[in-house]
């Protein structure tokens, strides 16, 4: 679309909802901060204490409005079929005709912001741009953060660059449909009638009544996943929810690695990682989303498509993630944390003991004897890349990075081993295919509870999910020069519920025998589920973990394991003939790989 039908499109879009001004976003400094004072005004932020916290705020969501609403997310696309089981669908005509009544008038009384804004680097042949239309400040300032927003992408829509149309409205009017006055709240949204809707034949998003960032900021899940996955399989590459990290060894080699994780399970933590074997270094490239592409070589190419971090505040820590802690010392979006008398924020895990006098996050004095948390349990922090003290310098490049291993893992307290090499990439997509991770805070719904989340994308493909693992494996048939897949878990525990493996910085342990497989050092032992390290290949010189629990650790259970089996068939069968026979074949495999070992240990 062009220029011009950009803005035919936000003239359209004013008619319908009926703003009382309108105002284009070009990303200037003036423009952040004067959005940053009228949030201010409007009790939406907090200024946080200049002296601890330069140029912070916080703010506190409607109780109502706190997570990701999977259940009101949906993929409107022509058929059914190509949404896929596990996607919400309707009919997009009926879907139209629902939000346009929904959109109708929702923005009377309020200003009506127009962010053109591009994730990746502006001109990157990599880079994609959008426009978001939204009747709220907070998400013009968090996309400030998230986004490059720039005038400069509209030149690049002038060019005739394609742009992704999103719409967005809290859905809470100023002036109601009796034409009387409302009054207006610090968090305003409309909880009841909250739709996050995906037309991926159009690539339009539609967003409504929720001020979430993860339903409201349209750059981030919206379009870098959902709508990207889509762009990505019809041009021929993936958009991933995955972290990415440069790695150099003690010889001064890089490698860099992409990781999926669902949300709250350690991918923020992955990405800001230091390293705690001597001579490693290891620095962000990003956290949350990647996307990767074969340059002419056939080469796999990933950058961030992000401008910023937005990650979960509870059990960040100096312990946890030192790098974290010293990135949001200032320029920083914290949400629904607590608040200190002092003006800072404070959550749970950031120290042992909670500061006196407390906050918390609904704006209510709190104290440890009311059995609640301070903050909420998907509280968030949000800073600008720039502020990564652990920031790779080549973050930007236009061009992406080389991709050399790639990571699949998730919250798993037995079977699934601290690391483990895929045996070809067929066997790794079965990997990635296969995640199964326990419930965090990051999306509604019981927490602690087993739940499938293949490749960390079950929350945000576009598209029929057995299509997307069609087209990881069409990977393979291009003669590129594919990554290395691996799994890693860092949440194993022991009989008494303790976790096995320390974490964090030591996460760098079992990197380090990914690099050594990549390299050819590491001879690793087949299992019927992956290459595992061989006896010594892990490095634990200065580690407290006793022989025991290094066993525990790569434990293979068979028995366990063939529940495993029956749990993906199960899995798998949801998908029908749309289900590609190479994972089908992986299965089978599996089966008898587990089959064949139990039967040797049997007679053994």
């Amino acid at each position: 679309m062009s220029l011009s039908q950009l803005k035919e499109w936000v003239a359209d879009i004013a008619a319908l909802t009926k703003p009382d001004r309108i105002q284009w976003c070009d990303g200037s400094g003036n423009e952040q901060e004067a959005i940053k004072a009228l949030l201010v005004r409007k009790g939406t932020l907090i200024p946080l204490n200049p002296e601890l916290r330069p140029n912070s705020y916080l703010a506190r969501t409607n109780p109502k409005d706190v997570a990701r609403v999977e259940e009101r997310t949906f993929i409107c696309s022509e058929s059914e079929s190509d949404a896929g089981p596990t996607n919400n669908w309707m009919e997009p005509s009926v879907m139209r005709v629902m939000l346009r009544e929904h959109f109708h008038g929702s923005m009377k009384g309020r200003t009506m912001y127009v962010i053109p804004f591009s994730m990746g680097v502006v001109g990157s042949p990599l880079a994609r741009y959008g426009v978001e239309i939204t009747d709220s400040p907070y998400v013009v300032a968090s996309m400030h953060v998230m986004t490059r927003v720039s005038s400069k992408v509209l030149v690049e829509i002038e060019r005739g660059a394609d742009w992704v149309p999103a719409v967005h409205s809290v859905g809470m009017p100023l002036i109601n449909r009796q034409g009387n006055l409302v009054e207006d709240v610090a968090w305003p949204c409309n909880p009841e009638n909250v739709y996050v809707v995906h037309y991926p034949e159009t690539k339009e998003i539609w967003s409504f009544g929720s001020g979430y960032g993860g339903n409201s900021l349209l750059g981030k899940k919206a379009m870098s996943l959902r709508i990207g996955s889509v762009m990505g399989k019809e041009e021929g590459w993936l958009a991933e929810h995955m972290l990415l990290v440069r790695l150099t060894s003690p010889e001064n080699k890089q490698y860099h690695v992409a990781a999926a994780f669902p949300s709250a399970c350690g991918k923020t933590n992955l990405a800001m990682l230091q390293p705690a074997l001597p001579g490693w270094k290891a620095e962000t490239l990003g956290d949350d989303i990647v996307w990767i592409k074969p340059d002419k070589e056939g080469k796999l190419r990933a950058i961030n498509p992000e401008n910023g971090l937005f990650g979960v505040a509870p059990g960040t820590s100096m312990s946890t993630n030192s790098a974290a802690i010293e990135s949001m010392k200032k320029d920083t979006i914290f949400t629904n944390v607590a608040l200190t008398p002092d003006g800072d924020v404070w959550w749970e895990g950031l120290t042992k003991e909670a500061p006196e006098g407390l906050i918390d996050w609904h704006g209510n004095l709190w104290s440890k004897d009311l059995g609640t948390p301070a903050a909420h349990p998907n509280s968030r922090f949000c800073f600008p890349m720039s502020n990564t003290t652990t920031l790779c310098s080549e973050w930007e490049k236009p061009e992406g990075v080389v991709l050399d291993a790639i990571l699949f893992g998730g919250r798993r307290a037995t079977n699934v081993p601290l690391v483990l090499e895929s045996y070809s990439w067929q066997h790794g997509v079965f990997l990635g295919a296969t995640i199964s991770s326990e419930q965090t805070a990051a999306a509604e719904g019981p927490v602690g509870k087993l739940r499938r989340d293949p490749f960390a994308m079950l929350p945000f493909c576009g598209y029929n999910m057995a299509d997307y693992f069609g087209h990881w494996l069409s990977m393979a048939d291009r003669k590129l020069q594919l990554p290395r897949i691996f799994q890693v878990n860092w949440f194993r525990k022991d009989s008494d519920g303790k976790f096995l493996w320390p974490g964090f910085s030591e996460n760098i342990r079992p990197l380090a025998w990914v690099v050594d497989r990549l390299e050819g050092k590491a001879q690793g032992v087949e299992t019927p589920i992956g290459v595992i390290p061989a006896d010594g290949e892990l490095n634990t010189e200065g580690l407290e973990i006793s022989e025991e629990q290094l066993q525990q650790l790569f434990e293979i259970d068979f028995e366990a394991w063939s529940y495993e089996v029956k749990g993906t068939a199960q899995f798998f069968e949801q998908f029908g003939g749309k289900l590609p026979r190479d994972l089908a074949i992986e299965l089978s495999q599996l089966e008898d790989r587990l089959k064949s070992s139990l039967g040797a240990a049997v007679k053994a």
